[in-house]
C-alpha cells in the first residue's frame, strides 16, 4: 500500500490483522505517530520484528501503553538499542516482566535513568544477572529503594564494584539481609564509608566473617557504635588487626563482652593504649587467658584501676612477668586479695 500515510486513524484501526501482517516494512515505517497510536493491541501483536526494527523514536513513543504490554519478547528485542530510550516511562513500566527479562544487554545499557527508575519492582526482580551488570552507573544511582529491595539476591551479587560504589546511603540501607549475605567481599570493600555508617544493625549482623574481614580500616571506623555492637562473634574475630587498631574508643567500648572473648591474640595486641583504657570492666573480665598473656607491657600500664580489679582471678596469672613488673603503684593497690594470691602462686 503506497499511500498508507493518507489513511485516517479510523481507517488504520479498521484494518484486519491479516492486512496489517501484509503491510511491507516500508509501509510500517511510513506510519504517522497518530496512526501508530490508533493501532489496536491485536494489530500490534502481528507486527513483524523487521517492521519494529525500522520504527523511529517518535513512532515508538506513540504506542499506547496497552500496545506495549501486548508486544512479545521477540518484538521487544527488535527495538533498536539506539532508539529504546525514546520509550516513555509509562511505556517502560507497561512492558511485561518476562518480556523485559528478554531484552538484550545492549538495550538495557541504553535505557535512560528515568526509564530505569520507572521499572516496577516486579520488573526489577525479573532482571537477569547479565542485565543487572549492563545497567549504567547513572541507572544504578537512579534506582528507588523499593527497586533495590526487590532485586534478587544473585542480581545484587552481580553488581560490579563500580555499580556498588555509586549506591546512595538510602539505597544501601534498603538492601535486605539476604542481599547483604549475598554480597561478595569485593563488593563489601567497595562500599562507601557513608554507606557503611548508614547500615542498620540488622544488616551489620547479617555480615558473614568474610565480609567483616573485607572491611578496610576506614570502613570499620565508619561503623556506628550500634553497628559495632551488632557484629557477631565470628565477624569481630575476622576484623583485620588494622581495622581493630583504627576503631574509635567509643567503638571499642561498644563491642559486646561475649564478642571480646572472640578476639584473637593478634587483635588484642593491635589495640592502641587509649583503646585499652576505654574497655569496660565487663569487657576486661571477658578476656580469655590467652588474650591477657598477649597484652603488651604498655597496654597493661594503660589499664585503669577498675579494669585491673576486673581481671578474672583465674586468668590474672597469665600476665607476663614484665607486665606484672610494670604495674603502677595504683594498679597494684587495685588488685584484689584473690588476684594477689593467684599472682604469687601462679
Amino acid at each position: 500500500m503506497s499511500n498508507i500515510s493518507a489513511l485516517t486513524t479510523a481507517q488504520i484501526a479498521a484494518l484486519s490483522t491479516a492486512q496489517i501482517r501484509a503491510l511491507s516494512t516500508a509501509n510500517i515505517a511510513a506510519l504517522r505517530t497518530d496512526q501508530i497510536a490508533a493501532l489496536t493491541t491485536e494489530q500490534v501483536s502481528v507486527l513483524t520484528t523487521a517492521s519494529i526494527a525500522l520504527l523511529n523514536t517518535t513512532q515508538l513513543a506513540a504506542f499506547q501503553t496497552e500496545d506495549i504490554a501486548a508486544l512479545t519478547s521477540s518484538q521487544i528485542q527488535a527495538i533498536q538499542s539506539s532508539r529504546i530510550s525514546a520509550l516513555t516511562t509509562a511505556q517502560i513500566a507497561a512492558i511485561e516482566t518476562a518480556d523485559l527479562a528478554a531484552l538484550k544487554t545492549s538495550q538495557i545499557a541504553a535505557l535512560a535513568t528515568q526509564q530505569i527508575a520507572a521499572l516496577t519492582t516486579s520488573q526489577m526482580g525479573g532482571l537477569t544477572t547479565a542485565q543487572v551488570r549492563a545497567v549504567t552507573t547513572q541507572g544504578v544511582a537512579a534506582l528507588t529503594t523499593a527497586q533495590v529491595a526487590a532485586m534478587e539476591t544473585q542480581d545484587v551479587a552481580a553488581f560490579t564494584s563500580t555499580q556498588i560504589g555509586v549506591l546512595s546511603t538510602a539505597q544501601s540501607t534498603a538492601l535486605t539481609t539476604n542481599q547483604i549475605v549475598g554480597l561478595t567481599t569485593q563488593q563489601v570493600a567497595n562500599l562507601g564509608t557513608a554507606n557503611v555508617a548508614a547500615l542498620t544493625t540488622a544488616q551489620v549482623a547479617a555480615f558473614e566473617s568474610r565480609d567483616a574481614a573485607a572491611l578496610t580500616s576506614v570502613q570499620a571506623r565508619a561503623l556506628t557504635t550500634a553497628g559495632v555492637a551488632a557484629l557477631t562473634s565470628s565477624s569481630v574475630a575476622a576484623l583485620t588487626t588494622a581495622a581493630v587498631a583504627n576503631l574509635s574508643t567509643q567503638q571499642v567500648a561498644a563491642i559486646e563482652s561475649g564478642d571480646v572473648a572472640a578476639l584473637t591474640t593478634g587483635q588484642v595486641r593491635a589495640l592502641q593504649t587509649q583503646q585499652v583504657a576505654a574497655l569496660t570492666t565487663a569487657q576486661v573480665a571477658a578476656f580469655e587467658t590467652r588474650d591477657l598473656a598477649a597484652l603488651k607491657t604498655d597496654q597493661v600500664v594503660a589499664l585503669t584501676t577498675s579494669q585491673v580489679a576486673a581481671i578474672v582471678t583465674s586468668s590474672v596469672s597469665a600476665l607476663t612477668s614484665s607486665a606484672i613488673a610494670a604495674l603502677t603503684t595504683q594498679q597494684a593497690a587495685a588488685l584484689t586479695t584473690a588476684q594477689v594470691v593467684a599472682l604469687t602462686t601462679g
